[in-house]
């Protein structure tokens, strides 16, 4: 999706795990823009990356942003990726229009996350892992209450096919949903 020497954004960055595998992929000529809402997030992608420095790490840029006003002009990306940022955007069609109009016609966007299965065995075990691992492990680093909510977010989300249609109704001309990782994950590759 994304190439050497392109114009990235890295939507909903977190702690910028994606940031940094793009900023690997496109290289010191290319640009990555990780925008997050949470401050937070971004001093510790921040501090990651000094942590563990790599020369093209350079070309990223830590923005504190909004996914539903995001401040860059039509067209100005190559791609775009939002990884396990979308469920929790509060307006999911309005952060879907945006990241539309940020990409140049003709790009790709990749929306990863949970999934929303369909399939009472798929959801059952991905309740079961949260709970007995996710949680678990999670309260080990003191972070039971950022966690808990992952249940009731990924039941509130949208099925794959719901996705598709979002994108499709929003202008992409494909959208395509792959279920990852035994249907517990999503990916959902779109074209503008």
């Amino acid at each position: 999706m994304a190439k050497r020497g392109d114009r990235v954004l890295d939507l909903c960055c977190g702690s910028g795990d994606l940031a940094f595998l793009l900023s690997q992929k496109v290289g010191l000529d290319g640009e990555v823009m990780a925008v997050d809402f949470s401050r937070q997030q971004l001093q510790t992608a921040a501090s990651r990356r000094d942590q563990r420095w790599n020369s093209c790490y350079k070309n990223i840029n830590w923005i504190e942003g909004d996914a539903l006003d995001l401040p860059f002009t039509d067209c100005y990306f190559d791609a775009v990726t939002v990884g396990y940022g979308l469920r929790n955007v509060v307006d999911k069609p309005k952060a879907m229009r945006e990241i539309f109009r940020v990409l140049k016609p003709g790009t790709r966007a990749s929306v990863l996350d949970f999934n929303k299965s369909s399939s009472f065995f798929t959801t059952s075990l991905q309740s079961w892992a949260i709970d007995n691992v996710v949680v678990p492990l999670a309260s080990g680093y003191g972070l039971t209450e950022e966690y808990k909510y992952l249940k009731s977010s990924i039941s509130q989300y949208l099925t794959g096919e719901e996705l598709e249609k979002l994108a499709k109704e929003v202008g992409f001309s494909s959208a395509k949903h792959y279920e990852l990782g035994g249907g517990l994950m999503g990916n959902l590759v779109t074209t503008r």
